[in-house]
């Protein structure tokens, strides 16, 4: 039960942090380029409350890990914040503002992953029994905001990605693209769990957004490490 308290706290955090900068950067961009909405509505907040989704934020990452744990897995997690709401018609310069909104979100994240590594640095002056507790928050902190910002890039809207090649593209391009956004969560679900099971049944590896995510994924987190010079194994057996 300790250890299972134990992970569920190293985790909690870091995920509130990442998802609350990750929607309140959107909202603050967002007003910065003349759309205040999320600014009238209270969204542009580092309240995580305000962002919280019952069932995307809660629910769905503590049933995925509590199964991973269940079979011993590692843990792996997928949710979702409630979306800030951003109305693109009142931007200034609509098509480009709207890459401007869409990459906040994930340049805060990189933010957070550098900012959790520099602060790596101070865990070792922490009194023992807050060190290692600090230190796989941080960890976890450099893992989740990278996978969050990478995941997001993805060009599917409604992810951040999405909109962005929306914004970028020629519009032959960018209209059948955006048109796909009412369905993306959906594809987005089919890729994550239906597609993987059906490989599975069939013996093949299906997992598309993993052969994605992975490898930007571990790249950016090995550059985060080394612009930084903060090595998580270093200063775990240092503590010890």
């Amino acid at each position: 039960m300790d250890d299972l308290i134990f992970t569920i706290s190293v985790w909690t955090l870091p995920v509130l942090v990442a998802i609350t900068f990750h929607e309140a950067a959107h909202g603050f961009v967002a007003r910065l380029r003349g759309d205040d909405t999320a600014w009238r509505l209270g969204r542009v907040t580092f309240n995580p409350l305000k962002h919280i989704d019952l069932f995307g934020t809660i629910i769905l990452p503590a049933t995925m890990l509590a199964g991973s744990l269940a079979v011993g897995a590692q843990p792996f997690l997928f949710g979702f914040a409630k979306p800030v709401p951003v109305d693109f018609s009142r931007l200034d310069n609509p098509r480009y503002d709207m890459v401007l909104v869409a990459l906040a979100g994930p340049g805060i994240n990189i933010v957070l992953a550098l900012a959790a590594a520099i602060l790596g640095h101070m865990v070792p002056v922490l009194p023992s029994f807050m060190g290692e507790w600090a230190l796989f928050n941080l960890v976890n902190a450099i893992q989740i905001n990278v996978l969050l910002a990478v995941f997001n890039m993805l060009p599917l809207p409604p992810l951040d990605g999405g909109r962005v090649a929306v914004g970028l593209l020629p519009a032959p391009l960018a209209y059948p693209l955006a048109r796909l956004e009412r369905h993306g969560f959906f594809i987005l679900l089919g890729l994550l769990f239906v597609l993987p099971f059906i490989g599975q049944q069939v013996g093949l590896d299906l997992n598309v957004l993993q052969w994605l995510i992975r490898g930007p994924t571990e790249y950016i987190i090995e550059m985060v490490l080394t612009v930084t010079a903060f090595d998580p194994l270093a200063t775990l057996s240092a503590m010890r």
